[in-house]
Parts: structure tokens; C-alpha cells; sequence
């Protein structure tokens, strides 16, 4: 098990307003014609300097530029501009080291025969948490964080149920207190562990969603070949839904080889925010890097 250095200039720590930017991307999705700062905050019953103050600090960019991000065309432009092959996965094995966008990461994944006992003697502790992306079910086990589940576009009930019924025979308790510290982490771009909890196969493919970059995408094709298995697209899509970890590992950076966003387990609307989130940031990479060379 070691340590993947990666980037963390951009730090996640902050509570930032997901509601009111979900509640704008609801509008903008809305309208066939891209709309001003003054009619977004005023359908939003907030002043403009307010809005755009809000937004910028969630985003990092101005509405406007925002909106670029979240056309029908999103998915398209990134696939031209952000596509990235998948590495193959190391020959190390389940337990080697995996890239995750703005962390430091260790990561180590249940073993086959801790997976066909469904988590029996497992205890996983869990808690809701605010998060730059709206309300989250985090659960966690003393390996690490083993699920996190955003709760905007379902509900608290629904998110429960989908985690627990993946490990039907571990112990749950609601220990919020055993689990922030792995989210702080994530959210912090601190030290974080994760600990895998799925199917071999599974597991190979969520390692190599580690290795896609933040701000990058990839395919579903890329996947399977990634694994060895070009041909088995529909199991990696498969597996990529059963991700139980959003976010941290990115399964919403998968797309659809004619560009189309796909599925996201959590709701096409958090997808389609993530994704823009963090093109937005790779851009402001990109002209920060190129602004200095």
C-alpha cells in the first residue's frame, strides 16, 4: 500500500453553497438561451453582487463562464478537449497505488474472501456530512472510508439503503464522530484512505477510474481496455455504477464514446456539476501555469 502524491492546490475544506448552485443549474438547464447574472439572481430572489459572489467562490469562475460548462454540449467538448486514456492497471496488483484528483490517497481493497462473507464481522460506522456538492452519506470502516453517497437528487432513505444493502451482513452504526476524520481529509486534500469494498472485478475497474485526472475524461471502452477486457463494456458500466465511493473515485468522469454524459448513480445533475466544477479548475490550471512559463 503506498502513497499517491497528486495535486491539491484547490482544496475542498470549504461548506460552499451547493444549493443555490444546484437551484441555478436547474435554471440553466431550463432555458435555451444563456442567461444574464441579473435574471438568474433575480429568479434566484438574490441580488446580483450576492449571487455572483456566492457562485464565484463555489465555482471559482463568474456564472457566466459557468454556464459554458453545463450546455448540452458539455459532455461532447469534453470528450474533444479533456479525453484522456486510461493507464493500464498496475501490475502490482488491487492493493497498489491509485490516483485520486486532489489528494494524497492510500487506498487497500477487501480481499475476495472478505467480499463473499457480505462484510460479516465488519463494523462501518457512518454520518451525514455537508460537502461542496450538497448533503452526503459517508461510511467508514477503521481501513478507511468505504462509501460516500450524495443525497440531493434522492433522499437520505434512498442513500442508506443503497449502501447498506451492498454489505448486508456488516454492522452499521451511526458514529459521525469515527467518520469525519476521512472526510475532512477528503474534503481538505489531507491524507486520506479509502477502503475498497467490492468484487475483484470491481475493484480492478474502480482502480482505474483512480488513474483518470481531475478535469479529465474518459470512456467506457477505455475502461474495459484498461482492465484487459476490451470487450466488456456493459460489466465496466456495470461496476461503474456499483462505484460506492462518489466523487473520490470518479466515476462521474466516465462518458459515453459518442459524448454523451451517460448515467450518474446520484443524479445526472450532480454529475453534470462535478464534471464542470472541475473543468472549470483544470482551466484556471492550465492559464495560472501558462501565465507564469
Amino acid at each position: 500500500m503506498k502513497d499517491a502524491p497528486t495535486r491539491h492546490d484547490a482544496p475542498l475544506s470549504d461548506r460552499y453553497h451547493y444549493n443555490v448552485i444546484r437551484r441555478a443549474i436547474a435554471l440553466i438547464d431550463a432555458s435555451d438561451v444563456p442567461l444574464s447574472l441579473e435574471a438568474l439572481s433575480q429568479d434566484l430572489g438574490m441580488s446580483p453582487h450576492h449571487f455572483q459572489k456566492t457562485f464565484s467562490k463555489w465555482a471559482g469562475v463568474s456564472p457566466k463562464r459557468y454556464q459554458q460548462y453545463l450546455t448540452l454540449g458539455t459532455a461532447k467538448s469534453l470528450i474533444q478537449t479533456h479525453h484522456t486514456m486510461v493507464e493500464a492497471a498496475d501490475a502490482a496488483g488491487l492493493s497498489s497505488a491509485g490516483r485520486l484528483h486532489d489528494l494524497f490517497l492510500r487506498w487497500e481493497a477487501m480481499t475476495p474472501g472478505e467480499f463473499a462473507r457480505s462484510g460479516a464481522d465488519m463494523v462501518i460506522s457512518y454520518g451525514w456530512f455537508d460537502t461542496p456538492f450538497g448533503e452526503a452519506l459517508a461510511m467508514a470502516t477503521p481501513r478507511g472510508m468505504c462509501g460516500l453517497a450524495f443525497t440531493s437528487e434522492t433522499s437520505r432513505d434512498a442513500a442508506m439503503a443503497d449502501l447498506t444493502a451492498r454489505w448486508p451482513a456488516a454492522t452499521f452504526r451511526e458514529a459521525p464522530d469515527h467518520v469525519a476524520p476521512h472526510v475532512e481529509a477528503a474534503l481538505g486534500g489531507g491524507r486520506a484512505k479509502l477502503h475498497l469494498i467490492g468484487a475483484p472485478f470491481q475493484i480492478k475497474v474502480w482502480e482505474a477510474l483512480l488513474s483518470i485526472p481531475s478535469g479529465k475524461v474518459t470512456t467506457y471502452s477505455d475502461i474495459a481496455s484498461a482492465v484487459g477486457n476490451p470487450k466488456a463494456v456493459r460489466a465496466v458500466g456495470t461496476a461503474v455504477g456499483r462505484n460506492p465511493v462518489s466523487w473520490l473515485i470518479p466515476c462521474h468522469r466516465v462518458l459515453r464514446k459518442s459524448g454523451e454524459l451517460g448515467g450518474y448513480h446520484w443524479g445526472l445533475p450532480v454529475k453534470r456539476a462535478l464534471l464542470a466544477y472541475e473543468a472549470t479548475q483544470a482551466d484556471a490550471r492550465d492559464e495560472t501555469r501558462a501565465a507564469t512559463a
